[in-house]
């Protein structure tokens, strides 16, 4: 297993983490993965990246001129606030019934993601 921060890979405790919350969030929202779930696991990964690095799960899908600052402010922190008032995702990690890139799943392994991050290595 790896440490956090080694080849730009998140920490496998902080995947699990955002694994977890990911599934709990689309239950709890009545979203769902996209049919894709390479995008998924890729977000996943990215959030999680983020919560080693920033200590909180910052949007992975922008681009930031000063991260850190934008943690602070805590509108891009998932669930960011489009997605909280309007189920609006950008990442595509939390999809409504009706969008036409939603899957059926709501819920993704750990060695599923794992298996993305090693085919995109």
């Amino acid at each position: 297993m790896n440490p956090a921060n080694t080849d730009n890979q998140a920490s496998e405790k902080n995947l699990e983490a955002m694994r977890h919350f990911s599934e709990t969030y689309a239950k709890r929202t009545g979203t769902y993965f996209c049919v894709d779930p390479s995008v998924t696991a890729v977000v996943i990964e990215g959030l999680a990246k983020h919560k080693d690095d920033l200590g909180s799960p910052l949007c992975p899908c922008r681009h930031y001129e000063d991260k850190k600052a934008e943690v602070s402010a805590a509108f891009w922190n998932c669930p960011c606030v489009p997605m909280r008032e309007r189920k609006e995702c950008h990442c595509m990690l939390f999809l409504t019934s009706d969008n036409d890139f939603a899957g059926q799943q709501q819920e993704i392994s750990l060695e599923e993601i794992i298996a993305v991050r090693e085919s995109m290595a």
